[in-house]
């Protein structure tokens, strides 16, 4: 019988690697810098099993620095840079805690502070290798009534400057689906939007899909629980369904509570293809088209 220690130790490792993919994708959302290993460790591991491409996503002005100067080394990494939701109030309250990446600090607090942040993000996303906006948008589980406004005026700082730039806008939304669409509608959303980590149901993927919006599926989609996701997927047309781990967060079932990564990214691509009732290389081919088409290169 397997020890307490042994349990633990199997929680914490990282999952095998799965078969590998015939046909190539592009993970469309991870967070290398709060991955365990280097970034050719992680880029090589991921290629070995079909995922070419990453989009290295920043949380805050430090990681959206290391995020733009990951890409402009790595010629399979792309870049999106953005003050998370939840970092817009903590910028303008001060608060000393959190920080996102192993790049992550807090500055001082106010409006001040949150314009000179956005002023380095807009600054970051006129570079040629950032090819995203975000992630941005709403969160309303883990920031409460008293940073809405701040939230708020953030997302819609990021939305100017993914149109003034031509890039994707790449939204978190947690929570808070009737307000990012209502945001996305007074302001105009962008040409290429990418809703990441899609968390609606079936009604709102329709929304998304007269809209033009892609739909970024993670590992929760493989979760017992998460059959308004699976519905999603679905109904979703074929042509706006991306992929994505939000690594190191989401592992996909059978793995789920053990770090994530990029190589992962085939179980769930064989989950959203077994749900669509098509063959994983043809779904393979669309989301690798699809991500390439969302992000501009």
């Amino acid at each position: 019988m397997p020890s307490n220690a042994d349990t633990r130790a199997d929680k914490n490792a990282a999952p095998p690697l799965p078969a590998p993919l015939a046909v190539p994708v592009a993970d469309s959302h991870t967070h290398l810098d709060m991955q365990s290993g280097t970034v050719e460790e992680a880029l090589a591991k991921a290629a070995s099993v079909g995922v070419t491409t990453v989009v290295q996503v920043g949380c805050d002005v430090r990681g959206s620095r290391w995020a733009a100067e990951t890409a402009a080394a790595h010629a399979g990494v792309h870049a999106a840079v953005a003050l998370h939701p939840n970092e817009a109030p903590r910028i303008v309250h001060g608060d000393p805690e959190g920080g996102w990446s192993r790049q992550g600090a807090r500055t001082p607090g106010g409006t001040g502070a949150l314009d000179e942040a956005l002023a380095e993000i807009d600054r970051l996303a006129a570079l040629p290798h950032v090819k995203g906006v975000g992630e941005t948008g709403l969160d309303h589980f883990r920031t409460g009534p008293e940073g809405k406004d701040a939230q708020e005026s953030s997302f819609r700082a990021h939305i100017e400057m993914a149109k003034r730039h031509g890039k994707a806008l790449v939204i978190h939304d947690r929570d808070a689906h009737a307000d990012v669409l209502r945001v996305l509608k007074e302001e105009g959303a962008p040409e290429r939007t990418v809703f990441h980590c899609y968390s609606g149901d079936a009604e709102m993927a329709e929304i998304c899909a007269r809209a033009g919006y892609f739909m970024s599926f993670a590992g929760n989609v493989t979760f017992k629980n998460a059959q308004n996701l699976r519905d999603a997927v679905a109904v979703a047309p074929l042509e706006l369904l991306l992929v994505e781990t939000d690594a190191p967060f989401l592992t996909p079932a059978p793995y789920r509570g053990r770090p994530n990564a990029p190589y992962l990214v085939p179980v769930t691509v064989r989950a959203m293809a077994a749900v669509r009732g098509i063959d994983e290389d043809t779904l393979a081919g669309a989301l690798g088209a699809n991500t390439a088409r969302a992000f501009g290169y």
